[in-house]
């Protein structure tokens, strides 16, 4: 799995800003969005090499928010597995608007049987 990648993308609307998400109060892609657009690239990275009726979860990611980004904008997150040990998969991230880098930073997930996952609800 090492080596995989996925570049998810958004544009970004009123309902994923700052002021929106309650995360700030500015009319800009919020960092939540940011991360979710992150994590989104990194689960689809690696989904289709799973086993069936598996999937992956995050359990943590770091990342900078380096420049801000307006309403209108395209957003891509880019996600590259740089290790694996066993269940847990590690990911580079970053997320730019075209040639700007947006953020950087590294995501933890780990492979979970789905079934199993949610009967522990």
């Amino acid at each position: 799995m090492i080596g995989l990648t996925y570049t998810s993308e958004m544009r970004v609307t009123d309902s994923v800003t700052a002021l929106a998400m309650g995360s700030g109060d500015l009319p800009v892609l919020a960092t939540p969005a940011m991360m979710a657009l992150m994590e989104n690239a990194a689960m689809l990275a690696v989904a289709d090499r799973l086993p069936e009726g598996h999937t992956t979860v995050g359990g943590q990611i770091t990342a900078s928010h380096l420049k801000p980004t307006p309403v209108g904008e395209t957003v891509t997150a880019t996600a590259t597995v740089t290790a694996v040990d066993g269940k847990k998969i590690e990911f580079k991230v970053e997320a730019r608007c075209g040639d700007t880098l947006l953020g950087e930073g590294t995501h933890l997930r780990f492979i979970v049987n789905k079934e199993k996952f949610m009967s522990r609800l």
